[in-house]
C-alpha cells in the first residue's frame, strides 16, 4: 500500500506497521490538545505550543479511515424462505470500514477544520478496481476528489452551554483541530425496515394508538399481521442500528489516531441540533439543515439540507410514496448493490447480482401504506424518531504531551505521539 509513496513519510510509514492490538489497547480519550489550557484544579495546564493543524496527508487519511469506502461488500448469501433467490436487504454496493445492519448505508460525513467546513458522501462509491484499492495514495485520492466544500472556515460552535456541554467548553472543535460528524438518514433506513418486514411476510401497527393501519387487511395473502412489529419498537430498532453505524465509524477513526499518534477521542458533548442548524440563534448556523417545529414537541424536526443531504421525507420528496421508490432505486438502479452490470466480489457478478429476489409493486405499496399512515397520522416520519440523527464525534488534534508528563505516570501516550512531530513534520 505504501509503494505509492515516494517517499513515503516516516509517519505513514510508522501508521501502517502499527500493531491492531496495540491500538485497542493504547486507545485514550487523549484531549489536551496544543494550545489548550486547563486553568484550575488539580490538572490545570496551558500549553506552551500554539494550536497546529494537522498534516493533510494524516487528515484525509483519517476521514477516509472514518467514512471511506474499503471494497465491495458481500451480499446475503441465504434465506430460505426466498426460494433460491438472495436476499434484497443490501442498498449499497460497497462496504465502508464499519459494519452497517443489513447493508443498509444511511449515513454520511461532514468534518470541519481551521479551513472550512466539509461533506464527504461515500455510501454509494463504487470501489476502486482492485489494483487500485491496495494503492495507498489512490484510495486517499479517491476519497479527497469526492470531498465538498460548504463553508470557509471552522463551524462556529461555542464553547457554553447550551451549544456544548460544560467538560467539553475547553476542549471541542479548538482551533487545529479536525472534527469529524457521521449524519444518519434515519428516515431511509425507517422505510428500508419496513420493505425488510414486508419482505419476510409482515409489517408494523400503531401502538401509540392501539391500532392497525388501514389497508392491509386486503394483503393477508402474503402478510401475518399476528406477529406485526410495534411502530415504536421498528422506530427504535432503526435509531439502534444507525447509532451502532455511526460510533463504529468514529471508533475506527479512534484506532486511526493511535497509529498516527493524534490526540482526540470520540464523543457526544455537543448539541446535535447546533450542528445539524437549528440552535435558533443566526449567529450560530450551523450546516443549514431544513427543521420545523411541531406542536407538542420542544426538538425541532430536522430533514436534510438541500442538494446535500436530504431525509427520505417531504419537502425532500414529494411523498412517502416517492421516498420509497427512491429507496428501491437506490437497490436496483444503476450502481446498486443489485445492478447485474456492477462489478464486485464474486466470479460471477452479473449472474450473482441478477438472482436477488425482487421487490415487487405490491410490497412496495404496502410498505408506503404503513409509510404514509405514519406521515399523514403525525405530521412526521417517523414518528418517534428523528429523520436525521446525529449522535457521536471524533477528534483528532496535534497533542501537548507536556500536560501528560506533567500530570501522569509513564505510557501516558504512545510512541507514536512521541515522535509525531518528527514523523509528520
Amino acid at each position: 500500500m505504501l509503494s505509492s509513496y515516494s517517499p513515503a513519510s516516516r509517519g505513514l510509514v510508522q501508521a501502517a506497521d502499527f500493531p491492531l492490538i496495540e491500538a485497542i489497547h493504547g486507545r485514550r480519550s487523549r484531549r489536551f490538545a496544543k494550545g489548550a489550557s486547563i486553568p484550575n484544579g488539580p490538572l490545570a495546564y496551558t500549553s506552551t505550543e500554539a494550536p497546529e493543524a494537522l498534516d493533510v496527508t494524516e487528515q484525509m487519511l483519517l476521514v477516509s479511515t472514518v467514512a471511506g469506502n474499503t471494497g465491495w461488500a458481500n451480499l446475503f448469501a441465504h434465506h430460505p424462505a426466498y426460494a433460491g433467490k438472495l436476499p434484497n436487504y443490501t442498498t449499497a454496493a460497497g462496504g465502508r470500514s464499519f459494519p452497517s445492519s443489513a447493508g443498509f448505508n444511511t449515513t454520511e460525513f461532514f468534518f470541519t477544520d481551521d479551513t472550512g467546513v466539509y461533506f464527504l458522501p461515500t455510501r454509494d462509491l463504487t470501489p476502486l478496481p482492485a489494483t487500485e484499492t491496495v494503492n495507498l495514495d489512490a484510495w486517499i485520492e479517491a476519497h479527497r476528489a469526492r470531498v465538498v466544500k460548504l463553508a470557509d472556515g471552522r463551524m462556529n460552535i461555542p464553547a457554553a452551554m447550551p451549544y456544548m456541554e460544560g467538560h467539553n467548553t475547553w476542549c471541542a472543535n479548538v482551533p487545529g483541530s479536525t472534527l469529524i460528524w457521521p449524519v444518519a438518514d434515519v428516515a431511509q433506513h425507517v422505510i428500508l425496515l419496513l420493505l425488510y418486514l414486508v419482505q419476510n411476510g409482515t409489517g408494523i401497527y400503531d401502538d401509540v394508538n392501539g391500532r392497525r393501519i388501514p389497508g392491509l387487511d386486503k394483503f393477508g395473502h402474503r402478510l401475518n399481521m399476528e406477529v406485526a412489529y410495534p411502530m415504536t419498537f421498528l422506530e427504535q430498532v432503526a435509531m439502534t442500528d444507525v447509532s451502532t453505524e455511526m460510533g463504529t465509524a468514529c471508533y475506527a477513526g479512534a484506532l486511526m489516531l493511535q497509529a498516527l499518534g493524534l490526540g482526540g477521542w470520540m464523543y457526544t458533548g455537543i448539541n446535535p441540533f447546533v450542528v445539524l442548524g437549528a440552535s435558533g440563534d443566526p449567529a450560530v448556523p450551523g450546516l443549514g439543515f431544513q427543521f420545523r417545529m411541531l406542536d407538542g414537541n420542544p426538538l425541532p424536526y430536522v430533514t436534510g439540507l438541500p442538494g446535500v443531504f436530504e431525509a427520505h421525507v417531504p419537502p425532500h420528496f414529494a411523498s412517502m410514496g416517492a421516498a420509497v421508490e427512491a429507496v428501491i432505486d437506490r437497490k436496483f438502479g444503476r450502481g446498486g448493490p443489485f445492478d447485474a452490470g456492477q462489478g464486485g466480489p464474486y466470479r460471477e457478478n452479473a449472474a450473482v447480482r441478477a438472482s436477488c429476489a425482487q421487490i415487487d409493486k405490491e410490497a412496495a405499496e404496502i410498505a408506503t401504506i404503513m409509510a404514509e399512515y405514519v406521515y399523514s397520522t403525525f405530521g412526521r416520519f417517523p414518528a418517534t424518531a428523528p429523520a436525521v440523527s446525529i449522535n457521536t464525534y471524533l477528534q483528532a488534534h496535534r497533542l501537548d504531551t507536556g500536560f501528560y508528563d506533567t500530570h501522569f505516570g509513564q505510557d501516558s501516550y504512545l510512541r507514536t505521539h512521541a515522535d509525531h512531530d518528527r514523523n509528520w513534520g
